[in-house]
């Protein structure tokens, strides 16, 4: 066979290879832009999961984490979600989006509830002040109530330890 015959195949092959590599590689920098990053968060005036209202924190760095009771990758995060908030002694809101009080309420029950305070969101107007484009996303807030971070899809151990701790540490010592 001769080498230009072979050519066109070594060059689909080396273009299938960088394309594959591409779609495997995940680079944790490249989120989808969000508007809010070094803004002020949105206001969450909703109603609290088992009681009353209760305004999210102010004067400290905090999480917001935007979940659902119908979302597997949010059950996978949960025991990181408790890792972050008792390595890093930060508060985390739950943001329970387009869920009944009664499948927020289960959902935690069955699977553990890292959330310092878990508001309702049923037909998602709070989550669309945040820019919310699917569940789950997260994001660090500072001191001063504004968006540090928005890190979408589940958190994980690497994104743990790799940027939401080194981030949160630095928020809470500056």
């Amino acid at each position: 066979m001769k080498l230009s015959a072979l050519l066109p195949l070594a060059l689909a092959a080396a273009l299938v290879g960088l394309l594959a590599r591409g779609l495997l590689q995940r680079d944790a920098q490249a989120e989808p832009p969000s508007p809010l990053i070094g803004k002020p968060a949105p206001a969450l005036d909703l109603q609290r999961l088992g009681g009353d209202g209760k305004a999210a924190p102010q004067g400290e760095v905090w999480v917001l984490n935007v979940f659902a009771s119908w979302c597997a990758p949010c059950r996978a995060e949960l025991p990181v979600l408790g890792e972050l908030a008792s390595q890093a002694g930060v508060r985390i809101v739950g943001l329970d989006y387009r869920d009944t009080a009664e499948q927020g309420a289960a959902f935690l029950k069955r699977y553990g509830d890292p959330y310092a305070l878990t508001l309702l969101d049923p037909q998602g107007r709070g989550s669309l002040a945040w820019g919310v484009t699917g569940v789950p996303e997260t994001f660090v807030i500072d001191r001063r109530g504004i968006v540090r971070l928005r890190h979408t899809g589940p958190v994980t151990a690497e994104d743990l330890q790799q940027r939401l701790l080194p981030l949160i540490k630095k928020l809470q010592h500056a």
